[in-house]
């Protein structure tokens, strides 16, 4: 069975996330290095599968991404509390708000029942102003995302969703979602959000286990930007990312409704925001060198790197040669370990699988590099 379906890995699918690699991948690399105690970094930490990893083995991990979402997700990875203090906090923020902001639009008047929604935004808007995190707002944060839209089930007892039928992974288009749902006839759920947290909370196996590392070790950024990595106040020595890959530039508004619970606008936001640049494959590899570069110049002694990179199926490059100019492009010095075909028996859903193609035509490779 694929450790993705583990029930000690929960945690780790707190929140369906659509780019998310295999936890086979990081876990593999880490057992490796384990002798060396290092210390670990994914600048492109998506919703942090690596940061999971880590704890598991007990190692100490950063990790920086410019979405809300993936932060908000992966911060849930370092987490550690009693299973029961996220849903007393849930019954607490819920009984002491009166929402101010609840959507009118058509989709959330058919994505939502209207007091479910009334309740989600009362725990929307007062985890937006509690004045400190904690970890377990953290927890309750993610699980209340991983809980916001999905498929419904045959029998309303065993809910595991908020919403009208939808995809887990990513929110359907508006104007999509409320034709699909009147053709099909679907009506949105009353249900209790209390009760759906306290089923998806309930089987965070683990949770309690105090955690090698602290929340604040991963935080919103630019990985770009040599100021982002400010905040890490220990030298890597250990890389293990998966960058977007070239030609994906739907991560942002594939996520608009969780982006909605965390702040964001009750509407798709079409701008792209801090992200690699896919204006052609030389822009795109000079703006990833610069994040080989910010993470060499914060690392350790010897730094290593793993890396799964790929391109979508129609971008018609040598993703080999990306990767090779983005490493020439930071300026330092690598070499080249080992470069391999990303092994299509892992289990988990790599960005591959989520190009609304044949994910077997999709070109990716796991990269090993080290600096020299």
């Amino acid at each position: 069975m694929a450790l993705a379906y583990s029930k000690e890995n929960a945690l780790n699918a707190i929140c369906p996330y659509f780019t998310m690699f295999p936890l086979e991948y990081p876990l593999r690399v880490l057992k490796k290095h384990k002798k060396d105690n290092p210390v670990v970094l994914d600048p492109f930490c998506g919703r942090g599968t690596t940061l999971f990893a880590a704890r598991n083995l007990g190692m100490n991990a950063w990790g920086i991404d410019s979405s809300p979402v993936a932060v908000a997700i992966a911060k849930a990875k370092l987490a550690s509390c009693d299973i029961d203090d996220p849903i007393a906090l849930a019954e607490a923020l819920i009984a002491s708000t009166d929402p101010i902001d609840i959507p009118k639009s058509p989709f959330f008047k058919h994505a939502y029942h209207p007091q479910t929604l009334r309740d989600l935004c009362k725990l929307r808007e007062a985890l937006l102003v509690l004045p400190k995190g904690s970890d377990a707002s953290v927890i309750l944060r993610a699980a209340a995302l991983g809980c916001l839209h999905g498929p419904l089930p045959k029998d309303l007892a065993n809910a595991g969703y908020f919403s009208n039928q939808m995809p887990r992974t990513y929110a359907s288009k508006p104007d999509y979602a409320v034709r699909y749902w009147k053709e099909k006839g679907l009506k949105a759920p009353k249900l209790d959000v209390i009760t759906v947290l306290r089923r998806k909370i309930a089987r965070l196996t683990g949770l309690s286990f105090t955690s090698p590392n602290s929340i604040l070790q991963v935080f919103q950024g630019d990985s770009q930007e040599a100021d982002t990595y400010d905040a890490i106040n220990a030298k890597p020595s250990l890389v293990i990312t998966s960058p977007p890959y070239y030609g994906m530039r739907t991560y942002v508004q594939d996520q608009w409704l969780r982006n909605w619970f965390l702040g964001g606008p009750s509407e798709i936001d079409y701008t792209a925001g801090p992200q690699l640049n896919h204006g052609g494959k030389d822009v795109f590899a000079k703006s990833l060198g610069s994040v080989w570069r910010n993470t060499s110049s914060i690392s350790s002694d010897r730094l290593e790197m793993y890396v799964r990179f790929g391109i979508i199926p129609s971008a018609a490059v040598n993703v080999k040669e990306i990767f090779k100019n983005s490493l020439e492009e930071s300026g330092n010095k690598w070499r080249l370990v080992s470069v391999r075909a990303a092994a299509s028996a892992d289990a988990g859903k790599r960005q591959a699988d989520q190009m609304k193609t044949d994910s077997a035509a999709a070109v990716e490779f796991d990269f090993h590099v080290e600096r020299i």
